[in-house]
């Protein structure tokens, strides 16, 4: 089978690696002139699988409205005269009711711990580097009020099948040393066991190099500008490649995993994706001592942002803004970031030489990705990750390997068969 994936981000080349593997010739088109440098380039760098709960649940509206007029909220709405953006807050705010979030949980649980393993067997194959850790999350409770909500979360977690377990602040302090700054502070600590860390753009231009050995065939500086259509399938895509030369890619099968662009792809076959861009921001900044900089991948409870330690850098990174396509930067978001390294883990890394970052991840209302057919029998979709794309990357390209090529995927997941 011949299939054309669109996009090379952490989706899309975990699809087309998984393809491969399942024997078919696989084609992959990115508009960047190399794989991961969208969404994929600067996430927070968290293999999260202690945090199944989707943005929208049931806390969710009192928590928005108590963050309305602040400009570092965690969620920030820019309200536009967008009628997309409009119907997907409505249909956020629908996602918030107790029985929707409950399935929502437990359905993105299921496919972290499936995407898990299928990182581990491939990293256990393959041998890739990314600058991982397996140490896990510590997720940081400055609030005595969040932290008694620790005791229920973590049998939730449990029921599950997710690890976890509870820290005092002396015993956090004992295993990653770097938060004895914030010992005052702290009302306690959760520590996820089956959280890992790694650089996901390093991942990305590795298994992307693997899958080209492998053979598939990447084109980078690519733009779509057509499809091909013969009695209701696509049998091609019309592109311009880096010379501005038009060609057609022929296909049995299309793969669309270009993140917040997707829905404008599919929607010339009528095919309509609740899905919409939330910026997310991040800073990147080398370690200048290393005692300071924490082992752990941290986990901010109260400002929802993380830090991961990749190599000898430091990666913080936190915010959700809902305002379009607007890539340009917002200082103010960045700087609240910076000033929570300053806090947080001061004198770990230079922030003078801080990278600022930010990009558009590609959010659904309930969290859940979507991954399957569409009813165009050839189309298929594997996209609306929103900040989960790294933890639930390898899951959702094999599973969408094996939908395509006749297997039932293993986790309890809504996949689109």
């Amino acid at each position: 089978m011949e299939v054309l994936v669109i996009g090379a981000g952490l989706a899309g080349v975990t699809s087309a690696w998984y393809l491969a593997q399942a024997g078919c010739s696989v084609t992959v088109v990115e508009r960047q002139p190399g794989p991961g440098l969208e969404t994929s380039f600067a996430n927070g760098g968290q293999i999260s699988i202690s945090h199944p709960e989707p943005w929208a649940n049931p806390s969710a509206p009192a928590t928005i409205l108590r963050w309305l007029g602040r400009k570092d909220a965690p969620l920030l709405f820019r309200l536009r005269a967008d009628y997309k953006q409009w119907r997907w807050g409505a249909a956020f705010l629908r996602e918030c009711l107790p029985g929707r979030s409950v399935r929502n949980t437990a359905a993105i649980a299921n496919l972290a711990i499936y995407s898990r393993q299928e990182l581990q067997a491939l990293r256990a194959a393959t041998g890739i580097q990314y600058e991982s850790s397996d140490a896990g999350i510590l997720h940081l409770f400055q609030s005595q009020r969040e932290f008694e909500t620790v005791p229920a979360r973590q049998k939730e977690l449990e029921a599950l099948g997710i690890r976890a377990r509870t820290l005092t602040p002396d015993e956090a302090i004992a295993l990653e040393p770097a938060l004895t700054p914030l010992r005052s502070r702290l009302a306690g600590v959760m520590h996820g066991l089956d959280d890992e860390s790694g650089n996901a753009h390093l991942f990305c231009r590795e298994l992307a190099a693997k899958a080209s050995a492998a053979g598939v065939r990447f084109m980078f500086d690519a733009r779509i500008y057509d499809f091909d259509m013969i009695r209701g399938r696509i049998r091609g895509i019309r592109v311009l490649d880096a010379d501005q030369k038009a060609g057609v890619l022929q296909a049995d099968a299309v793969v669309v995993a270009a993140g917040s662009y997707s829905p404008a792809l599919v929607a010339h076959f009528g095919v309509r994706l609740p899905v919409y861009p939330v910026k997310g921001y991040s800073i990147t900044a080398p370690i200048v001592n290393p005692e300071r900089a924490p082992r752990h991948s941290l986990t901010d409870e109260s400002r929802r942002i993380v830090c991961s330690r990749l190599g000898d850098r430091l990666r913080v990174a936190g915010t959700a803004e809902l305002n379009g396509f607007d890539l340009s930067p917002n200082p103010g978001r960045s700087a609240s970031i910076v000033k929570w390294l300053e806090e947080h883990l001061p004198g770990a890394a230079d922030l003078d030489q801080a990278e600022h970052w930010c990009g558009l991840r590609p959010a659904t209302p309930s969290n859940v990705p979507l991954i399957g057919r569409t009813h165009i029998d050839n189309l298929y979709l594997n996209t609306g990750h929103g900040t989960l794309g790294w933890t639930l990357a390898c899951g959702s390209g094999r599973a969408l390997a094996d939908i395509m090529t006749g297997r039932t995927p293993e986790p309890a997941f809504p996949f689109r068969t």
